[in-house]
């Protein structure tokens, strides 16, 4: 593994250089199809001299800008050997009910030792609803996004039932205690 030096005045360390970690882009594509939210992935690896929000956007299809398109980046993990960058894009292009997953509000995946916040297993699914619940937070907090919900609301219809959160959710949405009343 090729390494690297960093001096910081007080601090000398020797790192693993980003280049030896193999990236893949997963990006989520989310449709409203019969009723339901649904979800299908699409994969490729990052090659020296692009940029992640290219591949995410060539991988989900979106070519086109308008005021219902979103491309965003929502989270990564360490899988295998390498980095996964998680994108979510809407709406998917070409939706199909028979190639796309239902996304359920589920709980938060989390693991019991806290030092080790990784859980054992990730699935497809749990990555899904992570994106949804990313989206849910963002509609109330970036302009751009609460501007291309107004513009698909069946679909964020949908995303609205997730519990707003932001990345690293520090408890499960049903043990959280609401605020103390003020008076």
């Amino acid at each position: 593994m090729t390494t690297r030096t960093t001096t910081h005045p007080g601090l000398a360390t020797t790192t693993p250089t980003a280049s030896a970690v193999p990236v893949e882009v997963e990006t989520i594509l989310l449709s409203a199809v019969s009723g339901e939210l649904r979800f299908r992935v699409r994969t490729g690896a990052l090659t020296e001299g692009e940029h992640p929000d290219g591949v995410a956007r060539d991988l989900a299809g979106l070519s086109r800008r308008g005021p219902d398109v979103l491309l965003h980046s929502t989270s990564w993990r360490f899988q295998n050997t390498g980095i996964v960058l998680t994108y979510v894009a809407l709406p998917d292009p070409h939706p199909k009910a028979d190639q796309s997953t239902p996304v359920e509000p589920l709980p938060v995946v989390s693991q019991e030792d806290p030092l080790a916040p990784t859980p054992a297993i990730v699935r497809l699914v749990d990555v899904a609803v992570h994106a949804c619940r990313h989206l849910a937070f963002l509609r109330h907090t970036d302009p751009l996004v609460a501007a291309r919900a107004d513009e698909l609301p069946d679909l964020w219809r949908h995303i609205s039932r997730f519990s707003p959160a932001v990345a690293g959710l520090l408890s499960p949405p049903s043990s959280r205690q609401p605020p103390p009343a003020s008076h």
